[in-house]
């Protein structure tokens, strides 16, 4: 499957999900077991068509944690999120 064939519904959006930080600010590398939590940052891929959705493609968001349908792309790690569940745009 290709992120092009997913089109979320409703007030549903598609953000990729970015890769966690596997450097602490000191320099110390953290194996992948020790990154328990996933990224709460991502970048927006697709939205639904609903009126009420504030974010637009290719901005980057911070979502709630817990929130959201996984998916699997092409190798690379993608939410399904309500509209509600994004808390900010950065940048």
């Amino acid at each position: 499957m290709e992120k092009n064939m997913v089109k979320p519904l409703g007030d549903n959006v598609l953000v990729e999900l970015f890769e966690k930080e596997k450097q602490t600010a000191q320099g110390i590398y953290l194996p992948d077991n020790a990154q328990k939590e996933s990224s709460q940052e991502g970048k927006v891929i697709a939205i639904g068509q609903d009126e009420k959705i504030e974010v637009k493609k290719g901005q980057k968001v911070i979502f709630r944690k817990f929130s959201g349908s996984e998916l699997k792309i092409s190798g690379k790690n993608y939410l399904i999120l309500k509209n509600e569940d994004i808390l900010a745009v950065i940048g």
